[in-house]
């Protein structure tokens, strides 16, 4: 698709979003509440007598949020859209002076720190930064400036893995 027609198509559903829901996109929270309700599965009395994970099994269960929709919403239609245009296939993408096993440890790695920065940052790219810069909020701003300047910091160190 066309970046721009694709960016503006994001901010027509980021606006959508904030009229049916009364806040923006975001999928960090998503991913508390399934750690969440697992952690309730596997040792409920922990989670029950710990102050964080206590708040939030209240009568309704954590996976009951509207923002585990949405993410299953995303991977249903992100799914779609692969089948349906013939681009769905299992590979690896990487440069040629990288092995694939190294290539997926950095995803890993990469994706864990990310999800760890989301939880201190209160929010991922998405929720903190967009969802921000959506309704002028300077945190809004500042994280997307820090995502995407720590990202051109950490690529001149590893391009050439991919050149």
């Amino acid at each position: 698709m066309n970046p721009y027609l694709a960016g503006f198509l994001l901010g027509l559903v980021l606006a959508l979003t904030f009229f049916i829901s009364g806040r923006g996109l975001g999928a960090s929270g998503a991913i508390k509440s399934t750690v969440i309700t697992i952690v309730g599965q596997v040792s409920p009395e922990k989670a029950q007598a710990s102050s964080f994970f206590a708040e939030y099994f209240s009568p309704i269960s954590p996976m009951r949020s509207w923002l585990v929709f949405e993410v299953l919403g995303l991977l249903t239609g992100a799914f779609l859209s692969g089948f349906l245009s013939g681009r769905l296939k299992l590979k690896v993408d990487k440069g040629p002076n990288i092995k694939i096993r190294t290539r997926l440890f950095f995803a890993l790695a990469g994706g864990i720190l990310f999800g760890i920065g989301s939880q201190l940052g209160r929010g991922c790219t998405s929720g903190a930064a967009l969802s921000g810069m959506a309704i002028f909020s300077t945190g809004g701003f500042l994280t997307m400036m820090a995502i995407f300047g720590t990202g051109y910091v950490i690529a001149y160190f590893f391009r050439k893995l991919w050149i």
